[in-house]
């Protein structure tokens, strides 16, 4: 591991999962003058309309691309994300329907990342004040541990897929909440004021 600023780099191939631009700027940034090439995994199934997807998308696109970083868009589907929130509409926020949502798209980037050969699953929801970090940890140390224990024995003559670990780092600290906000101002980022499905846009 490479030390820097207090945040400690893992080794191996490190998958981004990204929930937004604005979230995004100051990891992104650090990672790679740090040494880092990640690839950005997009999978927000939980956002709506479906314009409003695309813009957030189409801004992790255009910043992934100034850093010449590959971003893979995960399947849109918004009615499976729904049937995670069943029973939950009226939770408000940081309750049990974000814990859900955050199991959910977690657990498309973990598929994602043991299938395709990477070793390091962590989040861009880690930097947004508005999330629980305890929630997202959580969520993501679950996802890792529901594809590892899908994949602990793979069919005889399969390969392997990789083992994915959970980096739960809190991408708030070592300065990089303050660059977050440079790096929206510098980038004129689209900075969405709801996190994204109906029941958190409600007034």
């Amino acid at each position: 591991m490479s030390k820097n600023s207090g945040i400690e780099i893992p080794s191996g191939r490190i998958l981004l999962h990204a929930c937004c631009a604005p979230c995004s700027g100051a990891i992104v940034e650090y990672l790679v003058q740090h040494g880092c090439r990640p690839t950005v995994f997009y999978s927000n199934s939980n956002i709506t309309p479906r314009e409003e997807y695309d813009i957030r998308l189409n801004e992790c696109i255009r910043y992934a691309k100034a850093y010449d970083l590959e971003i893979i868009a995960d399947d849109y589907d918004h009615d499976a994300w729904s049937a995670c929130a069943i029973g939950l509409e009226n939770e408000p926020e940081r309750g049990a329907r974000c814990l859900q949502c955050f199991r959910f798209r977690l657990l498309r980037a973990a598929q994602y990342a043991a299938t395709h050969g990477f070793d390091i699953l962590t989040t861009t929801l880690a930097s947004s004040r508005w999330k629980s970090l305890e929630q997202v940890n959580e969520a993501g140390s679950w996802a890792c541990e529901q594809v590892n224990a899908c994949h602990a024995e793979p069919p005889a003559a399969v390969i392997s897929p990789t083992r994915v670990t959970w980096w739960p780092q809190n991408w708030r600290k070592g300065g990089l909440q303050e660059r977050r906000s440079e790096i929206i101002r510098e980038q004129n980022f689209y900075n969405q004021l709801f996190c994204g499905c109906e029941y958190s846009h409600r007034p």
